[in-house]
């Protein structure tokens, strides 16, 4: 197996990892909002700590791409 195969398997398991990270806060943050008023002083750091595993699982998805391509 050559070092670009070696990453982009890697590259798949750390995205199903956070995937299933991204899941669970997306019901974090639904659970919360759906409660509201209540706990809502918790409400921008799980809506802030959702958005940082969104963009971060957006942003090594298009790196996936781009390493596909260049196979």
């Amino acid at each position: 197996m050559t070092q670009v195969t070696n990453d982009v398997e890697e590259l798949k398991t750390q995205i199903r990892r956070l995937n299933s990270k991204a899941g669970q806060m997306k019901m974090d943050l639904h659970d919360l909002a759906e409660g509201l008023p209540t706990n809502y002083q918790q409400l921008m750091d799980v809506a802030a700590e959702t958005y940082e595993i969104f963009r971060k699982l957006d942003e090594m998805k298009q790196q996936l791409k781009q390493m596909e391509k260049g196979k």
